[in-house]
Parts: structure tokens; sequence; C-alpha cells
């Protein structure tokens, strides 16, 4: 069976990639994503292009090191009115960040890139459309001293798989697109190179 690596560190991506079955080994691609953001919004691009050229840049570079496997690499970016936001670093900035995105919609480009043997194969860049309900500074204080500093390892400083689903008035878009990793496309294709059962 053809090996599968994801080219990322996040927690999530791993737990929703092993929640649906797949054997994989895990190899941080080490990519500056600072430098590389800069240099794309620099450029003019998006935050959807942003989310698909890091996608692409850690799939390709751990390939070039695991010849012959399946090489998944992921990106996402919050995208509110065209801006690209990062991760929050501090709980002071994540409380900025939510009182911005309260009562407004944004986005969730989330960019999934297969490479094998140095060169793309695969790609997927959907995106879901989150809605912040007008939640109260109470509640918003509430939230942040519930969830800690765990939200900091999301780009818009929610979890929806616990009390972060309260932030929303309105969600469209897939589940797994939300969580980093869209799932279902890659899955076919892993099934497709025989990395899973058909």
């Amino acid at each position: 069976m053809i090996d599968v690596v994801l080219a990322s560190g996040s927690r999530a991506r791993a737990q929703v990639l092993a929640a649906a079955g797949v054997t994989f080994d895990v190899a941080v691609a080490g990519v500056d994503e600072g430098a590389v953001k800069a240099g794309l919004l620099a450029q003019g691009n998006g935050p959807r292009e942003v989310a698909d050229a890091l996608a692409e840049l850690k799939a390709i570079k751990v390939s070039r090191h695991r010849p012959g496997a399946l090489v998944i690499g992921a990106d996402q970016t919050l995208d509110l009115a065209g801006a690209l936001f990062d991760k929050a670093e501090t709980m002071a900035e994540a409380r900025d960040r939510l009182q911005h995105l309260r009562g407004k919609t944004h986005k969730l480009h989330s960019a999934v890139v297969v490479a094998l043997d140095g060169a793309v194969i695969w790609r997927e860049i959907p995106a879901a459309r989150l809605t912040m309900r007008p939640f109260s500074d109470a509640f918003l204080d509430s939230y942040l001293a519930g969830a800690g500093e765990s939200i900091l390892g999301s780009v818009g400083c929610y979890r929806l798989e616990d009390e972060g689903v309260q932030l929303f008035s309105r969600i469209d878009g897939d589940y797994f697109t939300i969580l980093g990793l869209p799932l279902m496309g890659l899955l076919d294709l892993l099934r497709r190179y025989g990395a899973l059962d058909l």
C-alpha cells in the first residue's frame, strides 16, 4: 500500500485524517509562512491564492524527500472582504479579532494539495462562509475564559467542535473545510491511488 504523509504540524488536521481511518506519517515542511504570505500579498494575491500556494509549497517540499509517497499539504486563510487575517498571537489579539468579526460574514479558504515525487497531482480549494452573530461583550469574555489559549491555533480564534459554534448565526460550507482539511475529495484520491480500500 502506498505511503501517505501529512506535511503539516496541525493537530486538528492530523485528528481529522486519523478519525477518517487514514494511516499516515507526519513530516512538517518547515516553510517560512510569514515570508511567503508577505511576498504573495505584495504581488496582489488574495487569501484564496495564498492558501493554495502555501499548501502546494508544503506538499512539494516534503514530497521531494519522500519518494513514492502521497504527500498532503494544506493551508487555511481567513478572508474578510478580501483582507487576509493571520492567527492571533495573544488572547488580547483574539478578543480584538472576534470583536472585529462580530456581526459580519467571513470566508475560510481551505486548500489541500497532494504531491507525488515532487509534483502536484491533485488540489482542491473550497471555501466556507461563516456569519457571526452580534454577541455581547459579556458572552465574548465568558467564551474566551472557557476556551483558553487553544483558540490561538485557529485563524478565526474559534473551534466549531466546542463552544465556538455559539459565536455563529449561520454557516454555509463543508464541516471539514472549516476544520482546515477538506476531506471528501481527498479520500477519493487516496482510494484511487490504493492508499485506502475501495
